[in-house]
């Protein structure tokens, strides 16, 4: 049995990107889309650490207590490096 989610690593992998990330760019991010390297290994753990801090920041502003804490086991799930592949990918080919 698989554990992947509509072609995701998991569900909160899906639901992170479809929830939060959805349609960010780098430029969003402030990052140049042509540093980034798919074939990369540094700068696919770069992007997914700095997605992870991105969404982090955004639940840490509204969750509290034991909702905080929920949030932080789901957020612990999610596939950041999986994320960051896609949107390389994307990026990449929008810039051909």
């Amino acid at each position: 049995m698989s554990d992947k989610y509509n072609g995701w690593a998991n569900y909160e992998t899906w639901r992170i990107n479809l929830e939060m990330l959805d349609g960010m760019t780098f430029q969003d991010l402030g990052f140049d889309p042509r540093k980034f390297d798919l074939d990369s290994l540094e700068s696919v753990e770069n992007l997914g650490k700095t997605l992870e801090m991105y969404v982090c920041e955004i639940v840490e502003q509204d969750a509290k207590g034991f909702a905080l804490d929920l949030a932080h086991s789901f957020l612990a799930k999610v596939d950041w490096d999986e994320i960051a592949e896609h949107m390389i990918y994307d990026a990449q080919a929008e810039l051909v």
